[in-house]
C-alpha cells in the first residue's frame, strides 16, 4: 500500500506545479535498495542520496535533444554506500518498467543515478526523480540497445542479487 500511495504521489506531483527544488528538500523516500545489501531494505530521500556523493555526465541520449547534463550519485558510490554483494541490480521503475544490470556495469562505466537534468531536479513527467545514466558519448560500446534498455528512468527500487 506504501508504494502504490508513494507512486500516486509522483504522479501527482508530475502534474501539478510544484518546484522542483521542493523534491529535494522533502522527507519523502523516492528510492529503496534491498536484497543483498548491508541491513536493507534502505529507504533513501533526495537528500540522502545527494549526501553519498555527486558528479555530473554530459551525454546524448536517445530520448533527449541536443546533451543535456546529468547531475546524481555515482552508482559504484551508491552500492558501496549500502554494502551491495550481488551480480546485478535489478531496477523498478514508477512506470513497472524492470530491467537488470551487472554490478559491473557501476565499476566499469561511470553510471549515474541522476537526480537532476541541466541542474534542475527531474520530475517523472522529466522521467526522474530518479533516472539511470550511462555516459553514452564517452564509450561507443555503449551506444547499442543493450545499455538503451538498462538506462531505466522513474526508478524507484533496485534490488541487489
Amino acid at each position: 500500500m506504501k508504494n502504490l500511495v508513494l507512486q500516486l504521489s509522483f504522479v501527482l506531483l508530475a502534474t501539478i506545479s510544484i518546484p522542483l527544488a521542493a523534491i529535494a528538500q522533502s522527507d519523502a523516500v523516492i528510492l529503496t535498495v534491498d536484497g543483498k545489501v548491508d541491513g536493507g531494505p534502505l529507504d533513501f530521500t533526495a537528500a540522502e542520496l545527494e549526501a553519498i556523493g555527486s558528479a555530473q555526465v554530459a551525454t546524448a541520449t536517445p530520448w533527449h535533444e541536443g546533451t543535456p547534463v546529468f547531475e546524481g550519485v555515482p552508482m559504484d558510490m551508491l552500492m558501496a554506500h549500502v554494502g551491495a554483494e550481488g551480480q546485478e541490480a535489478d531496477v523498478l521503475a514508477l512506470n513497472g518498467y524492470r530491467t537488470t544490470i551487472p554490478l559491473s556495469d557501476f565499476t566499469t562505466y561511470p553510471v549515474l543515478l541522476a537526480l537532476k537534468q541541466n541542474g534542475e531536479y527531474m520530475s517523472v513527467r522529466q522521467k526522474g526523480p530518479l533516472f539511470i545514466i550511462y555516459p553514452f558519448d564517452e564509450y561507443d560500446q555503449l551506444q547499442n540497445d543493450l545499455y538503451h534498455a538498462r538506462s531505466a528512468w522513474q526508478v524507484r527500487s533496485i534490488t541487489i542479487r
